[in-house]
């Protein structure tokens, strides 16, 4: 995520941990009445951003959108969203991919430019996909967050007629002036290029 200042973490949860699965009790209690309205992909759930933490815009339009940009929360689902819908974080993303089940939840329509990337460029011609986890806890990419990320991506090239390949999905780290490292060096580049081919 792209914010001014460091927040607190739940890292303490996971210290020290051997992880092959990630732990019970950090999935979110079930939820009745999923929210699916206003979603621009089919499946997710409708969780907004406060609109203090995005541009309305027209897009394509207004801008050309020709970039995924993969993200790493370092923070969990539930912290996630409620970031996005606090004013005074002023970040925000267009997906969020749960690391458990794959779960998918839109936060900001794809319309709209989501203060993801750290540099407005980017920011107006990318959707952003944020993904639970921590860059240096590879037991949070889960097949299941592989799996329906990969989709994600996919609706959204074919959406946008973007390329399905490294030089249109690309990780934050990669945006120009970006010092995050996300999604660090145990996200599977290839294995998630070829799901998102196949998808």
């Amino acid at each position: 995520m792209d914010r001014d200042r460091p927040l607190p973490t739940r890292r303490h949860l996971l210290k020290g941990a051997a992880l092959t699965a990630v732990p019970q009790a950090l999935l979110p209690a079930p939820q009745t009445g999923t929210r699916t309205e206003a979603v621009d992909y089919p499946g997710a759930e409708w969780q907004p951003a406060t609109s203090s933490n995005y541009t309305t815009a027209s897009r394509p339009g207004t801008y050309p959108i020709d970039r995924v940009i993969i993200h790493v929360t370092q923070e969990t689902y539930a912290d996630t969203l409620a970031i996005f819908q606090n004013p005074q974080k002023a970040v925000s993303a267009h997906y969020l991919v749960r690391s458990a089940d794959g779960h998918v939840a839109q936060c900001v329509r794809e319309a709209n430019v989501a203060w993801h990337a750290g540099n407005w460029d980017y920011n107006t011609r990318s959707v952003g996909i944020e993904h639970e986890g921590w860059t240096d806890q590879p037991a949070y990419f889960t097949d299941a967050l592989y799996e329906q990320s990969a989709k994600l991506a996919a609706a959204v090239c074919d959406t946008y007629g973007i390329p399905k390949d490294r030089a249109h999905i690309i990780g934050h780290y990669e945006v120009p002036g970006s010092d995050h490292i996300d999604p660090g060096p145990d996200w599977d580049w290839v294995r998630y290029i070829r799901l998102v081919n196949f998808a």
